[in-house]
């Protein structure tokens, strides 16, 4: 007996190469979940470059809180998105979040990390993410990552917004 599809289910029905509900090809019908495999892929890529990226502060030793020290900063609500990323990753695989939910997650994250790193009011500007380490090569590899954290989560909301406008259609 098939399972009963219920009205906002966004899982594709037909064989890969066909069509989904968003009026493009789908890539495998098999997977599980309410978004495509490369938007999992893409905020996949963010979360690893988020863990390095919180990894230099601590390597570093500056702009870090709390759970490494007392101070609570900007540093320990930054830590905040993991259970968004998580959660957003467990409800997405059920059906229960989508394209809408990461386009709100992934954007509010492309503008702090813009705000925080590289913006005039920049509480972390470049130079305190190049200038602790004693070799150059390390302090341009850090900040080499934090521009690919930008860069990866702005793309993750930019595929995520276009899903979700494609299913809204």
């Amino acid at each position: 007996m098939d399972e009963p599809t219920r009205p906002n289910d966004r899982r594709r029905t037909g064989t890969a190469g066909e069509q989904d509900d968003t009026g493009t090809p789908s890539a495998d019908d098999s997977w599980p979940g309410s978004l495509r495999p490369r938007a999992y892929l893409l905020f996949g890529v963010a979360t690893l470059l988020g863990l390095a990226h919180h990894l230099d502060h601590v390597i570093r030793g500056n702009h870090v809180g709390w759970p490494i020290t007392p101070e609570v900063n900007p540093f320990t609500y930054s830590l905040l998105i993991y259970p968004l990323v998580v959660g957003g990753f467990a409800l997405s695989l059920t059906g229960r979040a989508g394209s809408g939910y990461w386009t709100v997650v992934m954007t509010l994250g492309t503008g702090m990390l813009a705000f925080f790193h590289l913006s005039p009011w920049a509480v972390e500007p470049p130079a305190d993410v190049i200038l602790p380490y004693a070799d150059p090569a390390f302090g341009y590899l850090a900040f080499a990552i934090l521009l690919a954290l930008v860069g990866v989560v702005g793309a993750g909301a930019l595929y995520s917004l276009r899903l979700w406008v494609r299913a809204s259609a």
